[in-house]
C-alpha cells in the first residue's frame, strides 16, 4: 500500500473488498467522549428538513449509523431486530435518529426519497433519517462501522458508543442470545443509574467518508 494513501482511502478499500472493522480508532479522533456533551450537529433529512440536535434537548437520542447495503445491517433489518428496536425505543419516548454518511457514488448512499422508500419498505421506525453525504457529522462522532450506536441522554451528555449488540457477526444465527448494548443502556438510564457498558467495540461495514473539504 503507497504510503500517500490516507487512511480513509485503505478503510474504503477494504470494505469495498468485503472486510469489516471493529472500530477503526484513528477516526475516533472525534469530541464524542462518554460523560462529556454530545457533539452538536445540523443534518438535512430524509423529508427535507433541517435537524438539530439541539431540537431535541431533554429527550435521550440515540443516533444509528446504517447502510443498507451492509451484511451487518442488514442482518438486523431482515429479522426486524432493528425495528423492533426502533419501536420499543420510541414508547419509551426515545428519538431514534438513523444516519447515512455515505457520499455520492459510496456503497450506501442515497437521496432522500430512496432513504424514505427504505424506511417504508422495512417497515423501519426511526424518528427521521439524517443524510449525511459529507459525513460531518460521522466525523463529529468519529463512527466507523454501519451500525455504530451512540446514546445521548437527556442532559445532552454521551452516555453510550458502540456496538448494537455483543454478536459481531453477519449471520443471523448470531441473533439468537444476543445481548443488546441499547436495551441495557437505556434501561439503566431510565432507571437513574450510570451505564455499566458505556463504550463498546464496534462492528459492522466501515463507514464511507467522504474525502475532507
Amino acid at each position: 500500500m503507497k504510503a500517500h494513501l490516507t487512511r480513509q482511502t485503505l478503510i474504503a478499500g477494504l470494505a469495498l473488498a468485503g472486510f469489516s472493522l471493529a472500530a477503526a480508532p484513528a477516526l475516533a479522533q472525534s469530541a464524542a467522549k462518554i460523560g462529556a456533551p454530545a457533539p452538536a450537529f445540523e443534518a438535512v433529512d430524509s423529508d427535507g428538513k433541517t435537524r438539530k440536535l439541539s431540537e431535541f434537548a431533554g429527550k435521550t437520542v440515540i443516533l444509528e449509523w446504517t447502510n443498507h447495503d451492509c451484511p451487518y445491517v442488514r442482518k438486523h433489518y431482515t429479522s426486524a431486530t432493528m425495528q423492533t428496536l426502533q419501536k420499543d425505543m420510541a414508547k419509551e419516548g426515545v428519538v431514534w435518529l438513523s444516519v447515512i454518511s455515505s457520499p455520492v457514488g459510496e456503497q450506501g448512499h442515497v437521496d432522500g426519497a430512496k432513504a424514505n422508500e427504505l424506511t417504508k419498505s422495512r417497515n423501519a421506525a426511526p424518528a427521521a433519517v439524517l443524510l449525511d453525504p459529507n459525513s460531518k457529522v460521522a466525523r463529529a462522532y468519529g463512527a466507523t462501522t454501519t451500525p455504530h450506536m451512540y446514546i445521548i441522554d437527556p442532559k445532552g451528555t454521551l452516555a453510550y458508543m458502540g456496538a448494537i449488540d455483543d454478536k459481531p457477526s453477519a449471520g443471523a444465527a448470531s441473533l439468537e442470545g444476543a445481548k443488546s448494548y441499547v436495551r441495557q443502556a437505556v434501561a439503566e438510564l431510565k432507571a437513574g443509574k450510570p451505564v455499566s457498558e458505556a463504550s463498546t467495540k464496534a462492528y459492522g461495514c466501515a463507514v464511507k467518508y467522504a474525502p475532507v473539504s
